[in-house]
């Protein structure tokens, strides 16, 4: 059993956004902003979204002793080949400046050509006396990139990811979103294990 779980991040609105959708789980939720002297950044590698979350959640477990979910997540846009894919994060400096150098790789693509979807794998490594417990799960989104930022809610790519009914999910209230986001999707996949882990589960 764990009574305390660290969240591979520094990202408020990310840690926000894990708070809220396990909020039923009696942890202690640390994030690595929580912890007394700073670890060294984890360099994200990998090729895919499963290959990046498998690395930090390893990596700071090992780091730390504790239980780590670790996620990579990303916007892959089909008219760019799928990018920004794993480097959304990196695309460039500030969420208004990727944002923006998107809607610009994307001027002239018509409504039927900016489809994309929102991926996100998040991973949790669990320490154990007789080796470590890993287990990963994916969540998707579809939609389409919007020609303009819209909505005050949500972080990231939010403001430009379009939904069927119109709406960005900048334009979601939060409870809206985590019915629906990939983080949302893909840690329903793993919800049931953590319950378990902690003495909830059936």
């Amino acid at each position: 059993m764990i009574d305390q779980l660290l969240v591979a991040t520094t990202n408020t609105g990310k840690m926000r956004e894990y708070q809220r959708l396990l909020a039923d789980l009696p942890l202690r939720w640390l994030s690595l902003a929580d912890l007394p002297e700073s670890l060294p950044d984890v360099e994200e590698t990998g090729t895919t979204f499963e290959a990046n979350a498998l690395l930090k959640a390893h990596a700071y477990s090992a780091q730390t002793g504790l239980a780590v979910l670790a996620d990579d997540s990303g916007l892959a846009v089909d008219a760019l080949d799928g990018a920004p894919g794993v480097y959304s994060a990196r695309y460039a400096t500030t969420a208004t400046e990727r944002n923006a150098k998107l809607l610009a790789a994307l001027e002239g693509v018509p409504p039927e050509g900016r489809t994309a979807r929102f991926v996100c794998v998040v991973a949790l490594v669990l320490p154990l006396p007789d080796g470590t417990l890993t287990l990963a799960a994916e969540g998707r989104v579809e939609g389409s990139i919007a020609y303009a930022p819209r909505g005050e809610n949500g972080f990231g790519y939010d403001p430009i990811f379009g939904l069927p009914d119109g709406r960005t999910l900048g334009e979601l209230p939060a409870a809206e979103k985590d019915a629906i986001s990939h983080r949302a999707r893909a840690l329903g996949k793993l919800h049931p294990l953590l319950l378990t882990l902690l003495g909830q589960g059936k």
